[in-house]
Formats: structure tokens, sequence, C-alpha cells
């Protein structure tokens, strides 16, 4: 099956996911520019932090040079160590399973549920009651002997899992909430942004999510002493700026300026791309619903979606399977 190139569009096609680049995008990086003020240090990135809490209602922000590093230095800072286990959802992009790794630890994937595509919170509680062993010193998975954490649920596709549910089973084994909120900013459960229920949240700026840096990402919490451990160990864990002496391993994982800058010029747009996305979703709802073999993913139960990626599933009576539905889109462009 081909698939066009990055920046090849045929005539009449519309693309998935383009940047949108239409009010103080210039302005704000030709500033960047004007005044030499490019790399990781620069008024936009702490404008741009504080916005992103603002706007999310928490205390604490802290950009990143991606979501990916987002996540890493949040399982840092909230103390995941070595052979040790995080619960994660199995529906989602790589980063959350690749950061597990980066520490060392082990992720244990809970399957996701077919109606909003979030983790699948009734295998989620089996797991913990029926697989999982209490000690003195934690929780431990029965077969592989290690201790559990944290559970880091995955926002998928602009939807929000049912957090009440996750926040009562982690303070009843006393786990950790590291929630991946990269595909679903603005998006909302019980009128609470995701990303903020938990001790520590990330978003993505990626160029493919509802609003872009190019590359970026942010750590989110109300924690301060997390806050601080975060934003310490993404500018390479510096004690001593004249002396360059660093007591721990730290990591170059700021975001430049340039591209806070953007992010700020994003931002401003935000509520607008999500009223828009959602009136596409309606329409596809409308249309869907006369093909009686496809079922759109719907929002969960008071959850307001941002429908950042519109996703179907292809019921069992259904004449073709995916892979011959994308061929025939394929044909279509």
């Amino acid at each position: 099956m081909k698939f066009f190139e990055p920046g090849e569009i045929k005539e009449g096609f519309i693309p998935l996911s383009v940047p949108f680049i239409s009010g103080n995008e210039w302005k704000y990086i030709k500033e960047c520019l004007d005044t030499n003020w490019v790399s990781s240090a620069g008024p936009f990135v702490e404008k741009f932090e504080k916005e992103i809490a603002d706007y999310l209602g928490v205390k604490y922000a802290v950009a990143t040079i991606n979501g990916t590093s987002a996540l890493h230095i949040a399982l840092k800072v909230l103390g995941i160590n070595e052979n040790e286990e995080v619960i994660t959802s199995d529906l989602t992009f790589v980063a959350p399973a690749n950061a597990i790794k980066y520490i060392n630890a082990f992720p244990v994937f809970i399957d996701c549920e077919e109606n909003f595509a979030q983790m699948d919170l009734e295998k989620l509680e089996n797991f913990l009651k029926k697989d999982c062993l209490r000690k003195k010193d934690g929780l431990y998975n029965k077969i592989t002997k290690r201790k559990i954490r944290a559970i880091l649920p995955v926002h998928i596709l602009g939807g929000v899992s049912q957090m009440d549910k996750i926040l009562e089973l982690a303070k009843e084994f006393e786990l950790f909430i590291l929630e991946d909120a990269s595909e679903a900013l603005g998006a909302k459960y019980k009128g609470k942004f995701a990303g903020t229920f938990g001790d520590i949240g990330v978003l993505s700026f990626n160029g493919n999510k509802i609003i872009t840096t190019g590359a970026g990402g942010m750590i989110i919490t109300n924690n301060e002493g997390l806050a601080k451990k975060a934003r310490y160990l993404t500018t390479q864990a510096k004690d001593d700026p004249i002396e360059y002496i660093h007591n721990e391993i730290g990591y170059n994982y700021r975001m430049p300026n340039v591209l806070a800058a953007l992010g700020c010029a994003q931002l401003e747009k935000l509520e607008k791309y999500i009223e828009k996305k959602r009136k596409i979703a309606k329409k596809y709802d409308k249309e869907l619903s006369k093909i009686e073999f496809i079922k759109p993913i719907k929002e969960g139960p008071n959850v307001f979606s941002t429908f950042w990626l519109y996703t179907i599933i292809l019921n069992e009576n259904s004449p073709i399977n995916r892979f011959e539905l994308m061929k025939k889109l394929e044909e279509k462009k």
C-alpha cells in the first residue's frame, strides 16, 4: 500500500494532521529571532509554561523538548526504580512504554475497552485484586515478583479515562498516577482537564497534536517538589552554573524559546480548534450512522472530548476488513 510522503498532498485530499498557522506565530518567532533568544533560555519558555498552567488550573508546568522526554522525567521524579513495574494502556503510541524502559522498569499492559478506547478499568481492577500481592513495602506482581509503583493511563484520541475509578484504585493500592494527556489537551472529565487528576501529568505538542510547537512537551503538577525536581533534571541537573557542578545525571530536555513562542501563539487559538474538532466529529457521526457496520468511538460518561483523532471500529458484520477499507480510501485520494 502506497502512502504519500510528508508534504506530498494530492489535489482534493484532506490531510489527517497539518499544523494550522494563522495567528501570532510569525510575530512571536520573529521576536525570538530579532532578540537572539532562540535557545532554551528566553522569555517565551516561562510564558508558555505559565499560560499552560493557568489554562489547566494547575500550579506548575515544566516545558520539555517533546512528550517522550516529559514522560521520562515524570517517571524519574516519582522515584520509579529499576526492575519495578508501571501499569499502562496497551492502545497507545510507543512513548509511554519506551519511557518506562528508559529507567529500566517494566510496563504492564492493560487492554482498552471497546466503546471509548480508554484503559479497561474492570481489567485493571481484576489485575490489581487477583494478580497482585500486598506486602509490607508495597504491591507485587504475583507472576513476575516485581514491585508495582504506578498507573500510567493514556488518554487516547482526545478522550479521557474514567479518572474517579483510577484514583480510587490508586489510593487503595498506594500507587502513583502519571497521566499521559499527550492526545487530550483541552479534554475534560467531570469538568476537570485531562492530566490534572494524578500526581503528575504530561502533554505533547508534536506536529500532529491539536496545538503544536513542532516538537515539544510539558510536565504538569500541583506538587511543588515534583515540579522543582523536573525543572532541575530537564536542565542538566546543574547545581552551580559558574563551576558547572552536577550532583546528579541530568538531561538536555528544556524546550527552546523559539518553539515556546510558537506554542504561545497556538494556545491562543486552542478553544477555537476544539470547537471545530467537535463540529467535525458531529458531522462524521451523522453521516457514518448511515453505515450499519461502522461504529465510531464515542465520548465516555462525563467526558468532554476534543476528538483529536476521530476513530471508527468496523463491526463483526463488516463486509471488508480495516486493511481493505484503508486501501479503498487510499484509492479515493
